[in-house]
C-alpha cells in the first residue's frame, strides 16, 4: 500500500484496472497483478483476446458516433489510459470533441489526470463511482452540455455493479438526463452456460470466479438478455445486440475473429 496525496493505492492485492492493462499488453501493473492475470489466462486463455477485441469495439463505436455528429462523450468507469482512449479516437474525426472520464479508482484518477489531456477539444476526469449516477451527472455537467447529444459509454464496467437491477438503474438514470439524439454504447462479459453454450464460456465464467476470489473488484458476467435489456426503448444501430466482434467489424475481419464471451451494442435515444 502507498499514498499519493489523499489517494490510497493497494499493491498487495490485484486491481481490476491494472489486470485489464496487463491483458492488453500495457505496463502499468504490479507483480501481484501479473500473477493473478496469468492465473486467469490459465483458466480462460481467451481473456487477452477479449481485452483486445473490447478495445477494438470501443474504436469502432466511438468512430461511428463521431461520424454521426456526436461531439460530447461521457466515458463512465474509465480504466487506465491506453494508446487509444475515447478522446484520441473521437478527436481524430472531430478535434473539437469534448470527453469526460469518470472513475472512483485512485490509480486510474492519478494516471488519467496526468495523461488524458488534449490540445484541441476538451478532456476532463472526475471522481465519481459508477454506483452513483447522480454524482456522475452532476460532475459531468461542469464540462458537457446536457441540452445537446452525448455519447454515453459503459465499456465492460456494468458487471462491477451488483445486483443487475442496480446496473440497469444506473444506465436508465444517465439516459434520462441526456438529450434526445444521445447514444448509449455498452458491453459486458456474458455468462451463458446453457446446454448449447460453447466450452470457452464455461472457462470464462470460472475465470471470473477466480478473478473475484483473488481480491480484485467483484465482477458479475451477465446473461445476453440482460445486456439487451439495457437498450430497451432505444433505437438500436445495426447489427443490434451481438458479440462485440460482430458489431460492424471491418470488411477484412469479417469471419476472421472468433467470437468472444462479451456482448454489446450502440443505440440512439429518440
Amino acid at each position: 500500500m502507498y499514498y499519493a496525496g489523499s489517494l490510497v493505492f493497494r499493491t498487495d492485492i490485484p486491481n481490476s484496472a491494472r489486470l485489464w492493462t496487463y491483458w492488453l499488453g500495457g505496463k502499468d501493473y504490479y507483480e501481484v497483478d501479473r500473477l493473478a492475470g496469468d492465473a486467469c489466462c490459465r483458466i480462460y486463455s481467451g481473456i487477452t483476446t477479449l481485452a483486445v477485441q473490447a478495445q477494438q469495439f470501443r474504436v469502432r463505436a466511438v468512430c461511428f458516433l463521431a461520424e454521426q455528429g456526436i461531439r460530447q462523450f461521457l466515458d463512465i468507469g474509465a480504466g487506465l489510459p491506453t494508446t487509444e482512449n475515447t478522446h484520441h479516437i473521437a478527436q481524430t474525426i472531430a478535434p473539437q470533441c469534448r470527453v469526460v472520464y469518470t472513475s472512483s479508482d485512485p490509480l486510474v484518477l492519478t494516471h488519467a489526470r496526468a495523461l488524458l489531456t488534449s490540445s484541441t477539444g476538451a478532456v476532463a476526469t472526475v471522481e465519481a463511482d459508477s454506483h452513483d449516477p447522480g454524482r456522475i451527472i452532476g460532475q459531468a455537467r461542469e464540462a458537457l452540455d446536457f441540452t445537446e447529444p452525448i455519447g454515453v459509454l459503459f465499456m465492460g464496467v456494468l458487471g462491477y455493479i451488483r445486483p443487475y437491477r442496480h446496473a440497469h438503474e444506473t444506465v436508465r438514470t444517465v439516459l434520462r438526463a441526456v438529450a434526445p439524439g444521445s447514444y448509449l454504447t455498452a458491453w459486458d462479459a456474458i455468462d451463458d452456460r446453457g446446454p448449447a453454450a460453447e466450452m470457452w464460456n464455461y472457462h470464462n465464467a470460472e475465470m471470473w470466479n477466480y478473478h473475484n476470489s483473488a481480491g480484485a473488484d467483484g465482477y458479475a458476467p451477465r446473461r445476453p438478455p440482460q445486456i439487451a435489456n439495457l437498450f430497451a426503448g432505444l433505437e438500436l444501430v445495426a447489427p443490434g445486440v451481438v458479440p462485440i466482434t460482430q458489431w460492424q467489424p471491418p470488411a477484412l475481419e469479417v469471419g476472421a475473429v472468433h467470437s468472444v464471451p462479451a456482448w454489446g451494442a450502440v443505440a440512439r435515444k429518440p
